[in-house]
């Protein structure tokens, strides 16, 4: 073969080996938001509009229903809640969960407000009273700076310190919200490590032999249709998954399909039993 000959073949091979490369790249991030037929076969039995995301923190598997909307941003509601228990322990708003809030007498829409509460109990049960008052506490130049520091959604000024998680001032996608719950969970943000074994232990919503369940709720009642959230993560005894869910709410026979969906989901890909 004459060295002309080896020169004009060389770009040649090196130009199929660059267009595998990019294949390859292309065909696998294809896969990544490729829409999940088993997460999608749940919403449609129950003929409900929404998004959900599972992610593994170690095997890089991630399972995505409705891949546009998982990257758009709605109102965080009490999912919020994550965020701002960490940032009320580390301004000593509140000191653990088993601090008091005394309940002024005021009587509220639903029954499991209209008494004395935790934070460990006002987590649980959405407290909007309690975490406002907390959120006098902690101010909104704090909140600015933490939420920016945690890279949390979308802040949008001015915004009501008492309200901004309600009222659509700050938004977040469920793609957003898993990747916030990964540094939450592996504790990269800038919080203590006692503000974080707190947020640990008010998150608990269900613990077996096999795996343990942490998570939150949310209702975004202001927006059109409302927008019911569920997201957290389990620890299972060989990964961690991550998920988050988000459905349009148009009656209250619907608030329940977020925890259904989610579990269902995380049963279906052999998460939990």
């Amino acid at each position: 073969m004459s060295r002309d000959f080896r020169l004009n073949l060389f770009p040649s091979t090196l130009i199929f080996k660059h267009i595998s490369i990019l294949f390859l790249v292309l065909l696998f991030s294809i896969q990544l938001v490729a829409e999940d037929r088993d997460i999608a076969k749940l919403f449609s039995q129950e003929n409900i509009v929404g998004t959900m995301v599972i992610s593994s923190l170690y095997s890089g598997q991630r399972f995505i229903h409705n891949d546009r909307r998982a990257n758009q941003r709605f109102t965080t509601a009490s999912t919020f809640k994550i965020l701002n228990t960490l940032i009320s322990l580390e301004e000593k708003a509140i000191s653990e969960k088993d601090d008091v809030f005394k309940w002024n007498g005021d009587t509220y829409a639903i029954p499991d407000w209209n008494r004395d509460q935790t934070l460990e109990s006002a987590f649980k049960v959405s407290c909007v009273w309690c975490f406002q008052e907390l959120a006098r506490c902690v101010g909104a130049e704090n909140y600015r700076s933490y939420i920016q520091k945690s890279n949390y959604g979308e802040l949008q000024e001015p915004f009501d310190v008492e309200n901004f998680w309600l009222d659509g001032s700050l938004k977040i996608s469920a793609i957003e919200q898993v990747e916030f719950l990964k540094k939450v969970y592996q504790g990269t943000l800038p919080f203590s490590k006692s503000s974080y074994e707190t947020l640990q232990q008010i998150m608990l919503v269900e613990q077996t032999q096999a795996f343990s369940i942490r998570a939150k709720t949310g209702l975004a009642g202001e927006s059109k249709p409302k927008i019911g959230w569920y997201v957290g993560y389990v620890e299972t005894s060989n990964d961690v998954w991550f998920f988050s869910t988000n459905i349009d709410v148009y009656d209250e026979k619907d608030f329940p399909l977020r925890l259904k969906l989610t579990r269902e989901a995380l049963q279906i890909k052999g998460v939990i039993e």
